[in-house]
């Protein structure tokens, strides 16, 4: 198929995909897509290792309890399929400094490893706040 060695896809084709899927996860499953729980359910999930069982006591994940749910497959395919579609479309590569954080601010790799770890946190700490990630909503 073509379509799966293309270098990139329409947003509107693959925006309305998503809709679709979004559709089918609520009739399914009567929940909403997305990947954000599966991250803060897992941030649980470590806590149960390093303190035991006083994680189930706490409010939160009273509501979203620490376990590899439906949504973490959904995690693992984004990973999977990712690949799959730079492989095929012949884009795959390994880059730890992508060119355009090289131009601006050089190629420091603790620079960028400081700043991707804020960025994750204030994205992970949005999306709960939000209640979900976008896709969700």
């Amino acid at each position: 198929m073509e379509i799966l060695s293309m270098k990139q896809w329409s947003p509107y084709i693959v925006g309305g995909a998503i809709g679709i899927l979004s559709w089918l996860t609520f009739i399914f499953s009567d929940k909403p897509i997305g990947c954000s729980t599966a991250f803060s359910r897992t941030s649980g999930m470590i806590e149960r290792l390093l303190l035991g069982n006083k994680v189930k006591n706490k409010l939160y994940y009273q509501k979203f309890p620490p376990i590899a749910d439906w949504e973490w497959m959904l995690v693992i395919g984004i990973f999977i399929g990712a690949f799959i579609s730079a492989k095929l479309s012949g884009t795959f590569q390994i880059q730890l400094i992508p060119e355009k954080w090289f131009e601006t601010f050089g190629n420091g790799y603790l620079f960028r490893l400081i700043i991707s770890l804020i960025g994750g946190i204030a994205m992970g700490f949005g999306a709960r706040w939000a209640g979900g990630c976008t896709s969700g909503h």
